[in-house]
């Protein structure tokens, strides 16, 4: 994935979610995002460049209807017409905000199969906060980032053409094989032909996966954030270890059963 802080259509920035038991999900994220020696984030779950990247609100009325999803915030080309795709090919809006002249700013929006995401018009470099002393752009990997982002569902093909059309990604396909027989999982490109998202069929290396949009944070000790999980009452589905027997990737469920993956900084 490419530098998560320059603005491109299909690029994502951040992701939200509203939460119950909020001050819980607060002690829960701000623990097991905060390891290592030099943490990736901070207590207060912005990036170690004090850059918000991801968003954990209180789950009050206005926000009830929406799903227990950590949701993507993706940049599109224009707001209005991608929501009209979406409900064209049979998804839903859940929230469509608009300024006072009709102009719509950003959707909330799900897709046939039900996983939650965000779509909000390209954002300016200039929008993007910048911090006194930040590292280059190619230390990008050593930040608090979604490094990731993924959705495994049972029909992985229709899911991939409503999110290109809608979206506005490319697709590449990525060669996987399940029981001796070869099949397509895909990277969804943005407009500079740079993995965005992974669209997977529920088989293979990907059974078990909650049909949810996951987002993929890197933290500063593995080992021990997934120890934090525990501690903190979350859930551990999936963890994959590498060739040297340390975990290199782990899908995992907070306290109130929202699911993310968590992979080394």
């Amino acid at each position: 994935m490419s530098d998560p802080l320059i603005p491109r259509v299909g690029g994502i920035l951040s992701a939200d979610i509203a939460v119950p038991e909020h001050e819980r999900e607060v002690r829960f994220y701000s623990r097991v995002l905060t390891t290592g020696a030099n943490p990736l984030w901070r207590e207060d779950l912005t990036n170690n460049r004090g850059v918000p990247i991801i968003g954990l609100g209180a789950r009050s009325e206005e926000y009830a209807h929406l799903p227990l999803q950590w949701m993507p915030h993706i940049q599109v080309a224009d707001v209005a017409a991608s929501v009209e795709r979406a409900l064209d090919l049979r998804g839903s809006e859940l929230m469509h905000a608009k300024d006072d002249n009709g102009k719509s700013q950003w959707a909330v929006l799900l897709d046939p199969a039900g996983a939650a995401f965000g779509i909000i018009p390209v954002v300016s470099a200039e929008a993007i906060p910048q911090t006194e002393g930040a590292p280059p752009r190619d230390a990008a990997a050593r930040m608090g980032c979604i490094s990731w982002l993924d959705l495994t569902v049972s029909d992985a093909s229709a899911t991939r053409d409503f999110y290109r059309q809608v979206v506005g990604w490319l697709v590449q396909d990525v060669e996987m094989e399940d029981s001796n027989e070869r099949y397509a999982d895909y990277n969804m490109l943005d407009d500079d032909g740079i993995p965005a998202a992974g669209v997977c069929h529920a088989r293979g290396v990907n059974v078990g996966l909650p049909p949810t949009w996951m987002i993929y944070l890197p933290v500063g000790d593995l080992a021990e954030s997934l120890r934090r999980v525990r501690d903190e009452g979350g859930t551990i589905i999936k963890a994959t270890p590498g060739t040297d027997g340390e975990y290199v990737c782990a899908v995992v469920q907070d306290p109130v059963g929202a699911c993310l993956a968590l992979v080394p900084g």
